[in-house]
């Protein structure tokens, strides 16, 4: 995701927290296996000025022209299959594992799940739309998020290859979702590849607050310089404007993405930021408006620098994408339980 435009604000300062590191101590040994999996993939490379992939600026309104204005949720039975195609060409959706299929239909509930987290009930929320670039007036408007109005949406990032952002989230997500169910959690989408473009920002926040999810978190990969490597989790930080007001969720969407993070690094070997977070893997920003907007505790993760060759070479495979899903997965579950 990119974050380029006079809207953008750099992250801001947050409350000392442990690095990750004691995390990955802490979590397993097995851990440092997978860190070396990744340094052999090829630690960080050289450092350089922020060279974000160019996005369309967004509009506000429905995700679909002349759609409903109210928000809508995808639910799904997350039944196996290909994924839906991107506007962009590149390399396949994954080496080596199929990903889930899009639910069937936009907006209806799925059959209540059997399992230990019945009850529960999480939004998911894919960062962009493959379909973004072919309405960038529509997603190029603006939306109001509390302390100022931003972009609807953007259309995301890619690997150099194209392999693009909008295709990746999907695949996690819908890979994510699959496993959430077989804990007996109630999984809603702000989109599955079923909507023209979109939803704006603040429609996907509105989801989440609709469902009053337990938990909620948006999907994406970051499209930093080359050498920028690794993976983030974006806290809200505290906001009280306009229609935004996040201080009854700072604590408990803190307390999710530590877990989330945490659990990320055990399960794919990766390493937290090497360029925010300074080492944390943990990052407060306030000019989120699907933070800014959200009434229910939510973060967004940042998997990984897309126009990074090493980071590439992960984001792109569909075994790693996995380890992803399950990584993010644990710590929503170990969320839900604490809860």
């Amino acid at each position: 995701m990119s974050y380029v435009g006079p809207d953008f604000d750099p992250p801001q300062p947050r409350r000392s927290r442990r690095p990750l590191t004691v995390a990955l101590a802490a979590l397993v040994p097995g851990a440092l296996l997978g860190w070396l999996a990744y340094q052999a993939v090829g630690a960080s490379g050289d450092d350089g000025g922020r060279d974000r992939a160019s996005v369309a600026t967004s509009a506000s309104g429905s995700a679909s022209s002349g759609g409903p204005a109210a928000p809508t949720a995808s639910s799904s039975s997350g039944s196996s299959g290909s994924t839906g195609s991107s506007g962009s060409s590149g390399s396949a959706t994954g080496d080596d594992e199929r990903p889930a299929s899009p639910a069937p239909s936009s907006g209806r509930s799925a059959p209540a799940a059997s399992g230990p987290l019945k009850g529960k009930v999480v939004v998911i929320d894919p960062g962009h739309n493959p379909g973004n670039f072919q309405h960038t007036a529509d997603i190029g408007r603006k939306v109001n998020i509390g302390t100022n109005s931003k972009e609807c949406d953007t259309t995301g990032t890619s690997t150099n290859a194209g392999y693009s952002e909008a295709r990746f989230t999907l695949d996690v997500s819908r890979r994510l979702r699959t496993i959430l169910q077989k804990q007996g959690v109630t999984v809603k989408f702000t989109q599955d590849g079923d909507r023209p473009w979109g939803p704006c920002v603040d429609e996907r926040a509105r989801i989440g607050n609709a469902a009053h999810a337990d938990a909620a978190i948006s999907i994406h990969a970051d499209g930093a310089a080359a050498g920028d490597r690794g993976f983030h989790v974006i806290l809200p930080g505290a906001v009280h404007a306009g229609a935004a007001d996040t201080r009854p969720i700072v604590d408990s969407s803190a307390d999710l993405g530590e877990r989330v993070a945490g659990n990320f690094v055990r399960a794919t070997g990766s390493a937290p930021s090497n360029y925010v977070g300074d080492g944390t893997g943990l990052v407060t920003r306030q000019d989120l408006g699907g933070l800014n907007l959200s009434t229910v505790p939510k973060v967004f993760i940042e998997c990984g620098n897309m126009r990074d060759s090493k980071d590439a070479a992960l984001l792109t495979s569909g075994a790693w994408r996995q380890k992803a899903a399950q990584g993010i997965s644990e710590g929503i579950v170990s969320f839900l339980r604490a809860s």
